[in-house]
């Protein structure tokens, strides 16, 4: 590890024009290429102290053993030149986009005598014309299909075309009319370019003009009594409204635009791409990449602009780019973009209308890549054993953790307070042993003691599972565990009773005698808490005072992915690129997820909980049927235990324990006719009551 201080320029070395600049390792290898509007400001900030720096920004200074830097004279030319240097250099801490497939396009090879309509994948070839990129390769064969019986062009092969030109006799297509025959002489070379010309026009949006023309040849043929002509003519217009409608006007102002959307974590991001042709989409494309820079959202559209526009020229560039963020400085940007299409680009952010509808359309694929990206990522099990291999050595584990549990606290503003456990086992989820609790020890809002709280329960129920099995009673004598882990011995004067918790997503675990699953039988060899130093030292005591000393606790802070251990004063930063810290963060993110969804559930339960919601043990139906027999809450309160026996499936101890609660609850106000001020009688208000579902009191 380099120091920076070591290879930092001299003062008043660095100028203060615009320019490029580039770090290098020790082995003269280029490691990241920069612009800036000023040079001196921008590198400067790179040799402050080592702690203001982002961590992804430090370790990028630490790796490097040399600055070099090239002034320009604006700041297009920075944004040229960084473009040219990434691509040539290929830095491994500058963000690069990746396809996260190979997109296949239309292409039409315009630099060939005799061009060909053809499906192209990779890069882009100069003189030939692209149209897309498609989701698939089908969709283009389909529309090609429509579209050549209107303008017959050339699809077969160079092979095919000079065997045919050799036998002087065309293939199938050139019988069947969907291909103009070029390769026997039945049309010229400036012909047969004339209708590829033209294909391509139709292909870039400019439908109208040929529909047009068509129908007059259509009605002029029909005139001339030349019926089998306007047959023809009217199939081909209907062959080409067909390969039209195959793409939907989702603008309908006819604008030519790409839409960019971004969607992003700490680690990741994923962009995709929408090319709109005439107010249609013609294409998409998406592209993941690490976050290897401290960069944000703007930072990242600007690398897609790189990436997308670098290589193209004239109408490839549209006349609108929308962003979800604009570059700052945008001017240079728009600039560089303007210069590349040959007149002005308009790059910004979509306010309101279609454009804006259509870029929450966009966002929204963006968002389903980047969980596909990452669901991909994680089924790998070569990936998941390396990221287990990762955090075992950066925690100072003797083994990879198998088993890994996170826990996550929850609330609204102090209220509702509810905590998670998540389950990972061998880098997978196992959703079927996830808990959920309720915080019952204290109210209010408290992470520290929550998470005290949370974890304690947990293990007392792994305690007391080992103890219902006799497993507890050999260790507390000095015998060695056969199964788990050693090293747990009974705290002194600690009781092992269990607490109630939350159900979980479905039961799994050992089966005890009477069939029943265990809850809580296995041990983790990892405890992840969702939280800094605080929360993870609150978990450690949990586990100190039950005298579990054989499974490791770690936190994730969410702010910069430090990972935390106790008694320690300093995080352990892990790789931006490691496995190990990508599982980590799915984890802490698994948990945070079903924390959510619990306290969002018992939120939403407790807003619309009545009167009889407190009795204990009435359920639904029996809660229903005495709704339905008396009409309303009111009535049900005012009547006796010998009524509400009367009740299909009511026995006498639960009417006298509906009976207490109804007492012990306050009646609402009577219900008054706003329209007339009367009171609402007891019938209505019954009725109205058992409407709405027996809510009301």
């Amino acid at each position: 590890m380099a120091d920076p201080s070591s290879y930092r320029p001299k003062p008043g070395q660095i100028p203060e024009s615009p320019g490029v600049y580039k770090f290098r390792d020790e082995h003269g290898r280029v490691i990241y290429v920069g612009k800036a509007k000023s040079l001196r400001p921008r590198l400067s900030s790179y040799f402050q102290d080592l702690a203001n720096l982002h961590p992804r920004t430090r370790t990028m200074v630490t790796t490097a053993a040399a600055v070099e830097w090239t002034v320009v004279s604006t700041e297009v030319e920075a944004l040229q030149l960084e473009y040219s240097w990434i691509k040539e250099f290929d830095p491994r801490f500058n963000v690069k986009y990746r396809d996260d497939k190979s997109y296949p396009s239309l292409a039409v090879t315009l630099n060939e005598e005799f061009p060909r309509v053809q499906v192209m994948r990779g890069a882009k070839k100069k003189g030939v014309r692209y149209f897309g990129p498609y989701g698939h390769a089908w969709a283009i064969r389909e529309t090609v299909d429509l579209m050549l019986r209107v303008f017959p062009v050339r699809t077969c092969s160079a092979g095919v075309f000079k065997r045919s030109a050799q036998i002087g006799r065309p293939c199938l297509l050139g019988y069947i009319g969907k291909c103009s025959a070029p390769c026997v002489g039945r049309v010229t070379a400036e012909e047969h370019r004339e209708l590829a010309e033209e294909f391509c026009d139709f292909m870039a949006g400019r439908t109208g003009t040929y529909l047009r023309r068509l129908e007059q040849q259509m009605h002029e043929a029909a005139e001339d009594m030349e019926y089998e002509k306007a047959a023809r003519l009217r199939d081909d217009i209907g062959a080409l409204k067909r390969a039209m409608e195959k793409n939907a006007v989702v603008l309908a102002d006819a604008t030519d635009a790409d839409l960019i959307a971004v969607a992003e974590d700490e680690l990741e991001a994923a962009v995709q791409i929408f090319h709109v042709r005439g107010g249609r989409v013609r294409g998409q494309r998406g592209w993941v990449t690490d976050k290897v820079e401290a960069v944000d959202t703007a930072g990242l559209v600007e690398h897609a602009l790189q990436q997308l526009y670098g290589e193209e020229r004239g109408d490839a560039v549209p006349k609108e780019v929308l962003v979800p963020a604009v570059p700052d400085p945008a001017e240079p940007v728009t600039q560089w973009l303007t210069e590349r299409r040959g007149s002005l680009v308009d790059l910004r952010i979509p306010q309101r209308g279609d454009k804006k509808d259509l870029m929450q359309t966009v966002q929204r694929n963006a968002q389903q890549a980047l969980a596909l990206h990452k669901t991909k990522r994680a089924s790998d099990l070569t990936t998941r054993s390396r990221a287990l291999e990762e955090i075992a050595e950066a925690l100072g584990l003797d083994s990879a953790p198998l088993r890994v549990e996170c826990f996550d606290i929850s609330h609204l503003q102090g209220d509702d307070v509810v905590a998670s456990m998540v389950v990972f086992e061998d880098g997978l989820p196992r959703k079927s042993e996830y808990r959920r609790f309720q915080i019952k020890s204290f109210a209010g809002q408290d992470d520290v003691r929550s998470m005290h709280e949370v974890v304690s329960r947990r293990f007392r129920r792994y305690l007391l599972e080992k103890q219902k099995t006799g497993e507890w009673e050999e260790q507390a004598t000095g015998a060695t565990e056969a199964t788990g882990g050693s090293g747990i011995t009974a705290p002194p004067g600690q009781a092992l009773d269990g607490l109630s918790d939350g159900p979980a997503e479905g039961p799994s675990g050992p089966i005890d005698e009477e069939g029943r699953p265990k809850r809580f039988a296995y041990p983790p060899q990892l405890v992840v808490v969702d939280g800094g130093k605080p929360q993870v030292a609150a978990a450690q005591r949990a586990l100190n005072e039950l005298g579990v000393d054989d499974v490791a606790v770690c936190g994730l802070a969410k702010r910069l992915e430090e990972v935390w251990l106790p008694d320690e004063e300093d995080p352990v930063v892990l790789p931006r690129s490691s496995e190990g810290l990508y599982l980590l963060q799915r984890v802490r993110d698994e948990a945070h997820r079903f924390a959510i969804t619990y306290q969002r559930s018992k939120r939403a339960k407790s807003m619309k909980a009545g009167p009889l919601d407190t009795v204990p043990g009435l359920g639904d139906s029996r809660k229903q049927a005495l709704l339905k027999h008396f009409g309303s809450v009111k009535r049900l309160r005012a009547a006796t235990v010998e009524q509400i026996c009367e009740v299909p499936g009511v026995g006498r101890k639960t009417a006298e324990t509906v009976a207490a609660a109804l007492a012990g609850s306050a009646p609402a106000a009577p219900a008054v006719n706003t329209a007339t001020g009367e009171i609402i009688e007891d019938e209505a208000a019954g009725a109205a009551s058992s409407s709405n579902g027996g809510t009301r009191p």
